[in-house]
């Protein structure tokens, strides 16, 4: 595995798991919302998140984390393993709701400097509604490379497949 992409619903883990890997794997880390955001919640203009997207992908090792569905094409197909997080909505809920009340008023360390974590109700819904939308997006997004494509259910799929990789 050199060039290993992570997605799945917000909440599902797919930054901290990153946190873990890219180190054990060896592969330098590449967090999309460091590439989405900027200082003070401002977005990256579409332009310039492609840019650095196929600047980060251009590269032969890595690990990329984050759905980010406008540029999922290019890091797909560059991409040797995909590890999909597709865990329960509930978790998901629970773990954001963790993540905002732990980090509240802080960056966390997958986001840019000046991006505080707060609780956004439309960033919330989303979540919530993640089947409705989202999901059939990805899927769609997924089905021409689902030969690279591992789908990890819940957290005890992820760490047997930690196990069997060693990579726990």
């Amino acid at each position: 595995m050199r060039r290993v992409l992570i997605i799945g619903p917000c909440g599902s883990g797919k930054s901290t798991l990153a946190r873990e890997l890219a180190p054990k794997m060896g592969l330098p880390l590449i967090h999309m919302d460091q590439l989405g955001w900027q200082p003070g919640w401002v977005e990256t203009e579409k332009p310039e998140l492609i840019r650095r997207v196929e600047e980060a992908v251009a590269g032969e090792r890595w690990l990329i984390e984050g759905n980010y569905g406008s540029t999922l094409t290019p890091r797909l197909a560059r991409a040797d393993t995909v590890l999909y997080l597709d865990f329960p909505i509930t978790l998901c809920l629970w773990r954001l709701m963790r993540r905002i009340w732990t980090h509240r008023g802080t960056a966390r360390p997958d986001m840019p400097e000046g991006c505080p974590e707060r609780f956004d109700l439309e960033f919330f819904l989303y979540v919530l509604n993640w089947n409705l939308g989202p999901r059939p997006r990805t899927e769609a997004a997924i089905a021409p490379w689902l030969s690279k494509v591992v789908r990890l259910k819940n957290p005890a799929e992820l760490a047997q497949w930690r196990k069997a990789h060693n990579l726990a």
